[in-house]
């Protein structure tokens, strides 16, 4: 079952986030026919796939799961629905899980949804790995990172990902972020205009990239390989009080995840297929574009390089501290 929770309840629970002290989540209680059902959040992009492999192929049921899916309006919300017990897990990546650890919301990571597979950032084409891209136009006098100072560049969010990952091309490359001119506007609306002129540079999620050199426009740079290089980007997480609550249901969820990860990294074709269906997106499109990859594990390591990159870019105050046990089950 897919369901989607309600945009202004997802504002609200995103705005108390950190004033939430957690919802308690009673203890699963598994069904008459003996399975325990988890409610899950995600955002509808193409690594969702493997989820629905898991259910399709009968992994959660192997586990004694029924899973739940809800569409949620973002991340930092579903991280809110997760902590307050709404919902079981969500989907986010790991800049707004660092975030709301940095504001002490108890969360623990269950498993990894999408990543790099490791030394993904030395691959000869980036477009292939990356599913998020910068962009200008063809004739654009910009060539380098460095060369958006003074520019308007399209982000989905501020202060969220594409953000901070375009930061850290413009400060790696010797420019300053803060001269940047950020503007938010959604994919569709950046696409559009990335070819009227009226931003200089947009930052795109795939399939707004394949989109956008299909309209002739230009690669600048991919900023989510350079930033996190390998490893889990997209997570799955939950409550620590739903952890609590529901270990075992969860450590089944964990073991259906990673078996359904597996497969998709195997059969590519079938996952892509589904990425079309859930992205609404033709097929073409989206083989045109990077190539999911779905990690089968959670490396400490690559969190750190996230929370280290957010501090030196000023995002965070300090790297946060993370709990012995932030990854369940390790």
């Amino acid at each position: 079952m897919r369901r989607t929770i309600p945009l202004a309840l997802a504002a609200v629970l995103s705005m108390t986030l950190a004033a939430c002290g957690g919802g308690s989540g009673p203890a699963a209680a598994p069904a008459a026919d003996g399975t325990t059902t988890l409610k899950v959040g995600t955002i509808g992009i193409g690594s969702d796939a493997a989820i629905r492999l898991a259910a399709d192929k009968g992994y959660f049921k192997e586990q004694g799961l029924t899973v739940e899916t809800s569409v949620i309006a973002n991340p930092p919300a579903g991280i809110a629905a997760a902590q307050s017990g709404q919902i079981d897990l969500t989907y986010t990546p790991s800049i707004p899980l660092l975030n709301a650890l940095s504001q002490n919301v108890p969360l623990k990571i269950v498993a990894a949804a999408d990543g790099y597979k490791d030394g993904a950032s030395e691959d000869a084409d980036l477009n292939r790995v990356d599913d998020t891209g910068l962009l200008v136009q063809q004739a654009s006098a910009i060539t380098r990172p460095k060369d958006l100072e003074g520019k308007s560049v399209s982000v989905p969010a501020r202060k969220a990902q594409l953000e901070v990952t375009v930061s850290k091309l413009v400060k790696d490359d010797g420019g300053d972020p803060a001269k940047v001119n950020w503007m938010v506007l959604d994919p569709s609306s950046a696409l559009q205009s990335l070819n009227s002129g009226r931003v200089d540079a947009a930052s795109l999620v795939a399939p707004f990239t394949s989109k956008a050199a299909a309209e002739g426009n230009r690669l600048l740079a991919s900023p989510g390989v350079e930033f996190f290089e390998q490893g889990a980007i997209g997570l799955w997480v939950a409550g620590a009080n739903t952890v609590k609550s529901k270990e075992k249901a969860l450590a089944g969820f964990k073991a259906a995840i990673y078996k359904a990860n597996a497969y998709a990294n195997g059969h590519i074709d079938e996952a892509q297929q589904l990425s079309a269906e859930i992205t609404k997106t033709p097929l073409d499109v989206v083989k045109s574009g990077a190539v999911n990859y779905w990690p089968e594990e959670v490396r400490v390591e690559d969190i750190e390089r996230a929370n280290k990159n957010l501090a030196d870019l000023g995002f965070l105050s300090a790297p946060v501290k993370l709990p012995a046990d932030v990854i369940f089950g390790k």
